[in-house]
């Protein structure tokens, strides 16, 4: 029998986890490789707007926003070359943000009000050559081995159909590969069971479009670039790029999101978890 917490919402029996700037600091890593190349041409570094606009898009530096900004006196070819090289110079320095690993640890034993298990999925928008360079380590290796290799859906995986956040097709697949995976005699997870931790705007937009809720732990610079703008982003996005998706989002407070300054404050009670020991 399903149990209901948090505003009559029911159990949680999946969290779904984006990578780049909420489990790893790769977001920070994408922004020294853009402002190193940025010097070499004589370009001032990022604005925080232009930053924020980017987070969470894949192939953000191609596009018209980033390049109209730019005004670059070399083709968006070569940038995308260059870009591209010096990300996989720099993506090795990439380590799990604070917090991170223990979520993912108590998680990973932890029940839900109903005494269930909560199940783990992993779904960026990053690709398998980026996705590899930015696990590497020793210290995120150990971060991704929560995941099982089947509850891992990358960007290029052709099952998302080349459809990024906002739309919410990788969230979709990630449950699918969550739902697959399933005792026999088990019921599907649905959607509204699940819960997704964001750091980019596009990608609460991408959860909320899929049905599900959503903790949004944004960086200090979308922190201040959204500023006043917080409940909008939770229930409804803001229009960054194209979702392609008529999907319904949420509305103001409607207690499908919230945010929260970093993994670190959690609140497992509120969503009627359980850490065993």
């Amino acid at each position: 029998m399903a149990v209901e917490t948090f505003f009559n919402l029911p159990s949680i029996r999946a969290c779904i986890f984006d990578m780049d700037g909420l489990l790893i600091n790769s977001e920070d890593i994408i922004t020294l490789s853009i402002n190193q190349l940025l010097e070499k041409y004589e370009r001032p570094p990022l604005t925080r707007s232009i930053r924020t606009r980017l987070m969470g898009i894949p192939n953000s530096t191609n596009g018209d926003l980033f390049h109209n900004w730019a005004t670059l006196p070399i083709s968006r070819e070569q940038f995308a070359r260059e870009s591209a090289s010096q990300m996989r110079h720099n993506f090795s320095s990439c380590e799990p943000l604070p917090g991170a690993v223990k979520l993912l640890e108590n998680l990973s034993h932890a029940r839900n009000a109903s005494g269930d298990i909560i199940r783990l999925a992993l779904a960026p928008g990053t690709k398998t050559r980026s996705y590899q360079l930015k696990t590497s380590r020793p210290e995120t290796e150990r971060l991704l081995g929560f995941f099982p290799p089947d509850r891992r859906v990358l960007g290029d995986d052709p099952r998302v159909r080349g459809r990024g956040k906002p739309a919410p097709d990788i969230y979709l697949v990630a449950l699918q590969s969550l739902n697959s995976t399933l005792d026999q005699g088990e019921k599907d997870i649905r959607p509204d069971e699940c819960l997704v931790f964001e750091d980019s705007v596009v990608g609460v937009e991408a959860a909320r479009r899929a049905g599900m809720r959503v903790i949004w732990v944004p960086h200090p610079d979308v922190v201040a670039e959204y500023q006043g703008k917080e409940r909008g982003v939770l229930a409804e996005g803001i229009e960054i790029a194209e979702a392609g998706d008529d999907r319904q989002l949420g509305s103001i407070d409607d207690t499908w999101a919230e945010s929260m300054p970093t993994l670190e404050t959690f609140d497992y009670g509120r969503y009627g978890i359980t850490v065993l020991p």
